[in-house]
């Protein structure tokens, strides 16, 4: 800002080479008024000229130097106004942008013109109710002089007819318009621009929401593995005794009034915390203001992987249930079709009081006894327990799109080439051996493609590979440098299956013997975005700089399989460091 003033300062001619202000059209009356008015320069003699000792010459060239210097701090303080003038305006432009833009006065406006549409439309409402209102009124007849008492008469009943009709529509108009038809108005709610502050706010509040439920169901499952002895035995004693007295619905009414009754209390400033799990207060951080870049993409990747996994767990539930209900898994639906068939035979046979005594008490005995029995031992949950095999094996739309494009493979695959893998392979040969040479990848079979021993197949973590990139930093040519694809780990080997359109043949595809391998490490590729890194560098002896499988989005589960699998063929190979 100190160089630009310079520059605004110093632009244009030198102080010298101003006019003077009195002869200067832009010079203001307001400024020549302050000093004193301006004399005609007197004209020097002949004799005052050729003697420049004299002393009027003297007291001349003063005055006219007092005057020259004066000029000069007007001109000064004239370009000091003008600069800061020029600041003033440039802030307060500044400003105005800022404030039009947090207004919002296109919003504004548009808010206003249906305002104004309103208002019109309450004017049109109010002038037609008016005109009803007329039309409806009886018209005054013309005033006579009826006889005495009839006349009297007829007035009063007029005057009371209008007074109870008036007294009707004062009292019945308000509900009789609120039953008045009118189309529905949608409001279309303005989209809210990404930001990275917002995406994390609306997280946390998320996540406050959601704490209570998380709490009252992690009680319910403490209550349930008997965490604290006394209390769910006391919990247990009363529940049944109220199911066994057909009380279980009051109890749990008055349950819901005490919690009401104790969060009254807590608004009103009582600490009482009643909980069977102890609560863990995470520390809360405090929201920064400035953040760099790289903090803000990391912060972004970070609720990223929190809403993914939510919504990952949301959509698995809700397809389960869908698949439940469509007879996807009809073994299944199979079972809750019967059930549903009992309990409706029950309901209509079984009075409801009997109904209710025997659900209630096998609610007890189920939440208390034998959901503690299953949480205690595993193995008896995984055979005996109905509700959780049904759910366990329930499949979502992901796992049964993989399981047709898995049949749709078998299918495809020539009948010949089973025939002769059937007949070569050797006797006493195991079904996993034989299923492994049956394995294909999307070129053909697996041990084609790598040019390996048929024994070779992928390990169960890698059946359908992990999509990555393969930097080979010893070559120069592009084409050669990055190559996209896919990584299988098998028992003896690692194998890279080039997505290329090029690389129909096996010398595209890189097959990595393990017990080559050299060196193991995790691998970020671009060191400028935050994180750990997507990567994998391999390093091996026929290799100058270690290969980079980038790009992995599982890298660490596929890091995991190849370290274990490395370990098992070298067990000497110390750890590296992760």
């Amino acid at each position: 800002m100190l160089k630009r003033l310079d520059k605004i300062r110093f632009r244009g001619q030198k102080r010298d080479e101003f006019l003077d202000l009195s002869e200067s059209p832009n010079a203001s009356d307001t400024e020549c008024s302050d000093e004193a008015p301006v004399k005609p320069r007197p004209s020097l003699r002949d004799d005052d000229l050729r003697d420049p000792a004299s002393p009027a010459s003297l007291s001349m060239a003063a005055a006219i130097q007092d005057f020259q210097r004066t000029e000069s701090d007007r001109l000064t303080e004239v370009k000091g106004h003008l600069e800061v003038a020029l600041l003033e305006k440039h802030f307060l432009q500044e400003e105005l942008r800022k404030i039009r833009e947090e207004t919002n006065i296109e919003s504004l406006k548009l808010e206003l013109e249906k305002e104004r549409g309103k208002r019109v439309d309450l004017e049109q409402k109010m002038n037609e109710v008016l005109k009803t209102r007329l039309e409806d009124s009886p018209p005054q007849p013309p005033k006579t002089q009826p006889p005495a008492a009839n006349g009297t008469a007829d007035g009063q009943r007029d005057t009371l007819y209008s007074r109870v009709q008036k007294w009707l529509y004062d009292k019945l108009a308000v509900y009789i318009e609120d039953f008045r038809f009118q189309p529905e108005e949608q409001a279309v709610e303005p989209d809210e621009p990404l930001s990275a502050k917002r995406l994390t706010e609306n997280m946390r509040r998320l996540k406050r929401g959601v704490k209570p439920v998380t709490n009252f169901l992690r009680n319910l499952s403490a209550l349930s593995s008997w965490h604290s002895v006394y209390t769910s035995a006391i919990a247990f004693i009363l529940y049944m005794n109220a199911a066994w007295h057909g009380w279980a619905i009051p109890l749990f009414l008055f349950l819901a009034i005490l919690r009401l009754s104790l969060n009254y209390l807590i608004a009103r400033g009582w600490r009482i915390q009643w909980s069977i799990v102890p609560e863990v207060s995470e520390p809360v951080e405090p929201p920064k203001e400035d953040l760099t870049v790289s903090e803000k993409f990391q912060l972004v990747l970070d609720v990223a992987q929190k809403a993914q996994n939510l919504f990952g767990k949301m959509a698995d539930v809700l397809e389960k249930i869908k698949n439940l209900f469509m007879w996807v898994h009809p073994e299944i639906t199979q079972k809750l079709y019967v059930a549903l068939w009992l309990a409706f035979i029950a309901s209509c046979l079984l009075p409801y009081k009997l109904l209710g005594f025997m659900m209630g008490i096998y609610a007890g005995i189920k939440f208390f006894i034998i959901d503690f029995i299953f949480k205690s031992c595993p193995k008896l949950r995984e055979k005996y327990d109905s509700p959780y095999i049904v759910w366990t094996s329930l499949p979502t739309d992901p796992q049964l799109k993989e399981r047709s494009n898995t049949l749709m493979s078998r299918r495809l695959q020539p009948v010949t080439s089973r025939s002769s893998l059937a007949a070569s392979a050797p006797y006493g040969m195991s079904r996993d051996e034989e299923s492994g040479r049956l394995y294909s990848t999307k070129k053909g079979a697996f041990h084609e493609v790598f040019n390996l021993s048929e024994s070779e197949r992928p390990l169960p973590v890698c059946e359908n590979g992990w999509r990555c990139c393969l930097i080979n930093r010893d070559r120069k040519m592009p084409t050669d440098y990055i190559r996209n694809g896919v990584l299988y780990v098998t028992e003896n080997y690692l194998c890279f299956e080039s997505s290329s359109s090029r690389s129909s043949s096996y010398k595209k595809n890189k097959v990595i013997k393990l017990e080559d391998i050299t060196d193991v490490q995790k691998y970020k590729v671009l060191s400028v975005l935050p994180g750990s890194g997507m990567g994998i560098s391999i390093a091996t002896p026929s290799t100058q700089k270690p290969l980079v499988f980038g790009a992995m989005v599982h890298r660490d589960e596929a890091f995991d399989a190849i370290y274990t699998q490395y370990l098992k063929i070298m067990p000497a190979v110390t750890n590296p460091e992760p």
